[in-house]
């Protein structure tokens, strides 16, 4: 089956880094459905955009953090396109400050949409995937999963998280030609980055050794890659223009 032939669900797709990934996958021939929680406006740029580029574009409302829309969520993309194929777990949240002051609700929300939602997509896709014996599951990381980031516990955690959770499931799904794979993204000049405060932002992006932010096109291209790859399974591909050298 060619790339004109698959299906790609992206979830927070409306806008930032997951309008720039529906919009990579969809130049490539992929029907995308863009899932997103409640900025019907945007959704809709990102679905004009597309088809603006000749794409295939629907737009599926969900909260990914409950398990049963995210299920309804698949389900409805199965029935609509027949099948799916690429998952790209990309909606997230933050709820920013240091951990003597983070609420019990910051630390839940955080971890329910970030961590959990990635589990209730990826367990909902596995199974068309591995009924057909073909699926490619990448979900959106952060540096900070790996390297932990002051007054983001509750956001780090989740983003370390879902690099254990990428692992496992790629060992479970390997023999039936499920790839599962994690993009680990840096300062990339997105709204969510510019929350940061000016000099915390510059602060960091004084430490870049490219000496730029990172482009939301820059994390698609990444995705991409790693979609068309037939023997990468349970990496972290990080993109942080050298922040993080290992």
């Amino acid at each position: 089956m060619s790339w004109d032939q698959r299906t790609a669900l992206v979830t927070g797709g409306s806008r930032g880094i997951g309008r720039s990934i529906a919009l990579k996958l969809a130049q490539q021939g992929i029907a995308v459905a863009v899932n997103y929680r409640g900025n019907t406006a945007a959704a809709q740029e990102t679905q004009d955009l597309i088809r603006s580029h000749g794409g295939q574009c629907a737009l599926y409302p969900a909260d990914v953090s409950d398990a049963d829309q995210a299920q309804s969520l698949v389900n409805t993309v199965v029935k609509d396109w027949g099948h799916l194929d690429i998952l790209v777990n990309n909606a997230g949240i933050t709820r920013d400050t240091l951990v003597l002051r983070m609420r019990m609700e910051d630390w839940d929300r955080v971890i329910a949409t970030n961590l959990t939602g990635v589990f209730a997509c990826t367990r909902a896709a596995l199974r068309p995937m591995l009924k057909q014996r073909f699926g490619r599951i990448v979900t959106i990381s952060s540096i900070a999963g790996l390297l932990g980031n002051a007054g983001q516990a509750n956001y780090s955690a989740a983003k370390a998280g879902v690099i254990g959770l990428m692992r496992s499931v790629a060992r479970e799904v390997a023999s039936r030609q499920i790839t599962a794979n994690v993009v680990a993204p840096g300062i990339i000049d997105t709204e969510m980055a510019h929350q940061m405060t000016p000099e915390a932002y510059n602060q960091l992006l004084s430490q870049v050794p490219l000496g730029r932010a990172g482009r939301p096109e820059d994390v698609a291209d990444a995705v991409w890659f790693l979609v068309q790859a037939d023997y990468i399974t349970g990496q972290t591909l990080v993109v942080d223009g050298g922040l993080v050298m290992d």
